[in-house]
């Protein structure tokens, strides 16, 4: 291993611990601070509105950038094989995406059809996109941990983290779809929601932690 390849993974390990961390972490002080916010009901995005909403759209860009920092120390690590191109692809494009949900701010949940803007538009696509890339990108590394000895340890915590991302985005989606659910489960959508960020969160930690362990170790 050469230094340039050491330092870029110490940056990875170093990225996919403090990312879900701090990003988890001011959401949910953000959320306890905010009057009138309620984090069972209301989706994370809904924090960047109103007085202090700066903080959370600083949090998805501070989000986005670590993750893209992350995807490009992990290039030392999966150089080639499963998962080497199209797992680090897929995370970066979250990283932009996190990055473009930070300015481009939700409309306030409810909001009719007719008075939807071009950023709270740009916000639901690029949140979308995002939860749909959750699991896929659990699945997709799953494929090289299941083969890889380094890090076959990691193989069973990236299946079920990532059947729990996955179970909570159909859950979600069918509800975003049906009237009838959304009348029965309108009050819990934020709550669903966090099904879906706080275990992919949680999947990122652990993944800089297992890069940390090998990097110990070698």
């Amino acid at each position: 291993m050469n230094l340039s390849t050491q330092k870029r993974l110490e940056l990875a390990t170093w990225t996919g611990i403090i990312a879900p961390i701090l990003f988890v972490v001011t959401f949910i002080v953000t959320g306890m601070l905010r009057g009138g916010y309620d984090p069972v009901k209301m989706y994370v995005s809904a924090l960047s509105l109103g007085v202090g909403g700066w903080v959370q759209e600083l949090n998805f860009i501070v989000l986005g950038v670590l993750l893209l920092l992350f995807t490009y120390g992990l290039q030392g690590e999966f150089a080639s094989g499963k998962a080497s191109k199209g797992g680090i692809i897929l995370l970066a494009i979250m990283g932009v995406l996190f990055i473009i949900s930070g300015p481009f701010v939700m409309d306030p949940m409810g909001t009719p059809t007719h008075q939807v803007t071009v950023h709270g538009i740009i916000h639901g696509l690029a949140g979308g996109i995002i939860f749909i890339l959750m699991p896929i990108t659990c699945f997709v590394f799953m494929r090289r941990f299941r083969e890889d000895l380094n890090w076959r340890s990691f193989y069973g915590w990236t299946l079920v983290l990532g059947i729990v991302v996955a179970l909570a985005v159909v859950m979600l989606t069918a509800v975003s779809k049906s009237p009838s659910l959304q009348t029965t489960f309108q009050d819990w959508l934020g709550l669903i929601q966090r099904f879906i960020i706080i275990p992919f969160m949680a999947w990122l930690f652990l993944f800089g932690v297992w890069l940390s362990r090998k990097l110990r170790r070698s």
